[in-house]
């Protein structure tokens, strides 16, 4: 007899029963690191910037979270205890006269983030927490949380933990701020870039360039979680337009996952992990979802069983900062022991009641199991290519970079979001060496002393069906690289030429194509071209063509590979140990010239990531032709295996 499991779930064998034992374990694997009363969860790691207080908090705040989902269709139904171990918390922290109490908004800025948390924990679970506690404790609850009103918060998606928490306060005949509230909303539509996408923020003056999970996790999430918290008190007009932003915006992003439910491996706080399942999960709760419900459960539960068999719990059942297993590079300042939590968010299909199609329907594959898939994504200025054979998703990117002010002044490049191309199955190296010599997916001129020029930021060109087109000028750090978000002083830069990269896309191979102008340098420079960053338990095997080519392979069976096919006569792999979140072994295969790079001159290069293409196979049969107009425009042919042929112009700067 075939398990009903998999009659439900006949790709990820998986229920609402999985996913809500494993809700269960995570809340018990924590718990024997809680202070006395529970307030404070101290969970093993390096502290954050914030201070180990601060850190406690976060990691009562968000499993808090995970808990009120759990809880939100369970009742009374509570045999773990969930709902009084976190009133008792709830009652601990909020007592200033406690061992056990939390930081106040104004002395850890940090409170303020975790505050959302705990309104919406609370909102899911009134009738069997708040309802239940002591008005004394209410009332505390009600203090602490009314300091972060009117406070100031930094541009980005912070200004919802307040207008979140004002929903709450609302809710529960509380003082609460409208300007708060009527802030996040106005600042929420100067981010909203179309098709669906937010931008977490953005400069002053120039176009919007912050594009990552935050769109999802965060800019959707929050804005119709305060519209469900609301209800009537909520402006009419708010729902229906989150809602049809939300139903666009899936429809993009249900390419970003790849058949194994590996996501895109791009942007910050990447040890949220599967906190990028709550979008998805909110297209279900507001009726929001442009996917059949079997989709929505066979991409999330896809993903979240991804997490798991990659090794996300540790041998205690808790969650290391990492991306797989522990990776305590991909750390940011903020980050503390707690901050991996943030992927409660993941659980927000739990307040769905086991009968809804989401749960009770049959999974249905995904379009990269069936078909390989192109989609272009205007608002961040990426193409997609996921192909079938493999089950990989890659993306290229000429159009966002996380820059700062007006976009123009020269920033050092941040591996996460500066580079060419992302994957599903590959990232880019995170060590001190990665901020300051950029390799993997990424053009730079070498300067006399083999220094390479960054990219940050970037001009989009042209963004077509299979061809995009960006043009950035080359600088050079004079000093040190600091770490993202560690408010060091960003060095001064030195610039040079403008470099115009081109990618042209067919399946899992790309064509990528470079220009460099302006006036001569006052030094030589060497152009440099890096293919997917390549990692695993073992070390990849590496090769080196008799072309200038270099590719590796993987024990898992993927290979990365760079050929050379107009202008570059040196090739090469660097390696690394302990450098990347897919394992401690990773290689980069990497393209050069060894002359001075000629300006006005296209050179050319064939990278692929794939699972089913190997080493110099890659180039058969791809044919390229380039001809110049009479302005100096570079027109570029590609002619596919398939017969089929696309052309990309590069033209100089105006």
């Amino acid at each position: 007899m075939i398990p009903e499991d998999r009659l439900l779930s006949p790709y990820t064998g998986w229920t609402r029963t999985h996913w809500e034992a494993l809700a269960d374990a995570q809340l018990a694997a924590v718990r024997p690191y809680s202070t006395d009363r529970h307030a404070l969860l101290h969970l093993p790691g390096l502290a954050s910037r914030n201070g180990r207080h601060s850190d406690g908090l976060e990691g009562f705040a968000r499993t808090f979270l995970l808990a009120s989902f759990r809880l939100a269709q369970s009742g009374d139904n509570d045999p773990h205890g969930h709902a009084s171990w976190y009133a008792e918390g709830l009652t601990a922290g909020t007592d200033p006269h406690s061992p056990d109490h939390w930081p106040s908004m104004r002395e850890c800025g940090q409170a303020k983030v975790e505050c959302a948390s705990v309104a919406i924990a609370l909102h899911e679970t009134r009738p069997w927490i708040w309802d239940r506690l002591d008005d004394g404790v209410r009332q505390r609850i009600v203090a602490w949380m009314t300091d972060l009103l009117g406070s100031e918060v930094p541009d980005n998606n912070w200004v919802w933990f307040r207008a979140i928490t004002s929903a709450f306060l609302r809710s529960v005949g509380a003082p609460w701020s409208a300007p708060d509230i009527d802030h996040a909303i106005a600042r929420t539509e100067a981010w909203y870039a179309g098709e669906g996408w937010y931008s977490d923020g953005g400069g002053t003056g120039g176009p919007l360039r912050h594009f990552d999970y935050y769109s999802g996790w965060a800019m959707h999430y929050y804005p119709l979680w305060y519209c469900r918290i609301s209800g009537a008190d909520a402006d009419p007009a708010l729902l229906p337009r989150y809602r049809a932003r939300l139903r666009r915006y899936l429809d993009d992003a249900q390419h970003l996952v790849a058949a194994d439910g590996a996501p895109v491996y791009q942007g910050r706080s990447l040890t949220y992990r599967y906190a990028m399942l709550c979008a998805l999960w909110a297209g279900a709760v507001f009726d929001a979802a442009p996917l059949p419900a079997g989709r929505t459960r066979r991409l999330a539960s896809g993903v979240l069983r991804h997490f798991t068999e990659a090794g996300c719990f540790d041998g205690r059942g808790l969650q290391p900062l990492g991306w797989h297993g522990e990776f305590t590079a991909i750390r940011q300042p903020y980050s503390g022991p707690g901050s991996p939590y943030w992927s409660s968010k993941g659980f927000a299909g739990l307040v769905l009641s086991a009968d809804h199609p989401v749960w009770t329907e049959k999974e249905e594959a995904l379009p990269v199991e069936t078909r390989d898939v192109q989609r272009t994504l205007t608002a961040p200025g990426w193409l997609v290519s996921g192909t079938a054979a493999d089950g990989v998703v890659r993306v290229v990117n000429h159009g966002s970079d996380h820059a700062f002010g007006d976009g123009t002044a020269p920033e050092a490049d941040d591996p996460v979001y500066s580079r060419l191309a992302y994957a599903s199955h590959a990232a880019p190296d995170s060590t001190e060496s990665s901020l300051n010599d950029p390799l993997d997916s990424h053009i730079a001129l070498l300067d006399a002393d083999e220094r390479p020029s960054h990219r940050r930021p970037l001009t989009r060109l042209h963004l077509g069906v299979r061809t995009a087109v960006s043009r950035h000028r080359a600088h050079w750090p004079t000093g040190p690289v600091p770490a993202p978000y560690t408010h060091d002083p960003a060095p001064n830069f030195r610039t040079g030429p403008w470099i115009t990269t081109a990618s042209v896309l067919n399946g899992p191979l790309e064509v990528r194509l470079v220009r460099v102008d302006g006036a001569a340098a006052q030094e030589p420079l060497r152009l440099r071209l890096g293919g997917y960053c390549l990692a695993a338990t073992e070390q990849p095997e590496v090769h080196l063509g008799p072309q200038p080519a270099a590719w590796a392979g993987s024990p898992t069976g993927l290979s990365s590979t760079v050929i050379g096919l107009r202008g570059f006569d040196e090739a090469g792999i660097a390696t690394a140990r302990n450098a990347n979140a897919f394992g401690p072994h990773s290689a980069t295969p990497w393209l050069a010239t060894t002359a001075e790079v000629r300006l006005g001159t296209v050179y050319a290069a064939l990278v692929c990531l794939s699972g089913v293409v190997e080493g110099p196979g890659a180039a058969e049969a791809v044919r390229l032709e380039v001809c110049y107009d009479g302005d100096g425009s570079a027109l570029a042919g590609v002619t596919w295996p398939d017969g089929t042929k696309d052309n990309v112009r590069l033209e100089p700067p105006s």
